[in-house]
């Protein structure tokens, strides 16, 4: 069943880049204590993530934190190697925290995990997005179809902001 408005994040690993490479968050150290704009995509450079979906956060996100957000994520089912170049790529190193979900763990665990197998992609996580506050989902757009961008866009995010936090 797929996590909805008002539901406490379940308890999950992401792996992220740090100083000293590759490391572990879990996501009450993500989330907890803080309001968090989380947008997952199905898999970097891939051509919607890539070329509709990250440039918008990217280019929004100094709004959006202006707002009361105190981060902007970003989660995909990729490794956080992959992860990082497209951060270094999409210019969002430094803007956009990176969470890798490479196994699926976390869409799994919040039931919003697809199965692109078909496509040879194997099981991503639907794109969607959600505004977190302390761990709670205030948010929560989730697309009908992964090339979409409609629903999870930051344009979308944004106008929410005000009415949900």
């Amino acid at each position: 069943m797929a996590i909805k408005v008002g539901d406490k994040l379940p308890d999950a690993k992401f792996t992220v880049m740090g100083a000293d490479g590759p490391g572990v968050k879990t996501t009450a150290e993500v989330f907890g204590g803080r309001k968090v704009a989380l947008f997952a995509v199905p898999g970097a450079y891939t051509p919607s993530c890539h070329k509709n979906h990250m440039p918008g956060f990217v280019n929004r996100v100094d709004e959006i934190k202006a707002k009361g957000i105190d981060a902007v994520a970003c989660t995909a089912v990729n490794d956080i190697f992959v992860l990082s170049n497209w951060a270094d790529d999409s210019g969002a190193t430094g803007k956009i925290e990176m969470l890798a979900d490479g196994s699926a763990d976390f869409a799994k665990a919040v039931g919003l995990d697809i199965d692109l197998s078909g496509f040879g992609l194997g099981v991503r996580s639907k794109r969607y997005a959600m505004l977190v506050d302390d761990g709670v989902v205030k948010v929560l757009n989730i697309e009908d179809s992964p090339p979409q961008v409609d629903k999870s866009s930051a344009d979308t995010l944004c106008s929410m902001i005000d009415r949900s936090i």
